[in-house]
């Protein structure tokens, strides 16, 4: 929902821009990718700068997008696609069970399709496993949910 609120705000911000009158130029949301395309590269390179502005504004982590190079027709016309990626990889998740095992935490942890799941009988352990996760750097973001009494 925030991705389609901060493509939103990036056309609406683009209608008003003169630089932008009488030129071509689109961003299409789809579900795992938004794609860029205008009338030459400089102004695909400014579509990514405003739209990834947007998106961190929103509060959206750059690490779930992943950016891919403009490519330019023979014509002038220029596309990019900026993918946006959902849930772990496998490799992810195993330096994060790994790293929670390594922690010497009193709670179990198992990998379920794109997620991590970590159970606990204390609150504490688990708020502590939070804490350690969030103070390491993982090549993901990482979303904590559904954590119950």
């Amino acid at each position: 929902m925030e991705i389609e609120n901060a493509v939103n705000q990036a056309k609406k911000e683009l209608a008003n821009r003169f630089d932008f009158k009488g030129s071509k130029w689109e961003i299409i949301l789809e579900k795992t990718e938004i794609k860029l395309t205008a009338d030459n590269d400089f102004k695909v390179r400014t579509l990514h700068e405003i739209v990834i502005g947007k998106l961190a504004k929103r509060g959206i982590s750059l690490k779930s997008v992943e950016q891919c190079t403009p490519d330019v027709s023979p014509l002038g016309h220029a596309r990019q696609s900026i993918k946006i990626k959902n849930g772990l990889a496998q490799k992810v998740a195993k330096e994060l069970t790994g790293f929670i095992r390594d922690g010497k935490f009193k709670v179990t942890n198992a990998i379920q399709g794109d997620e991590v799941r970590v159970t606990g009988k204390s609150r504490d352990e688990l708020q502590a496993v939070i804490g350690a996760l969030q103070a390491k750097d993982f090549p993901a973001a990482l979303q904590f949910v559904n954590f119950r009494d």
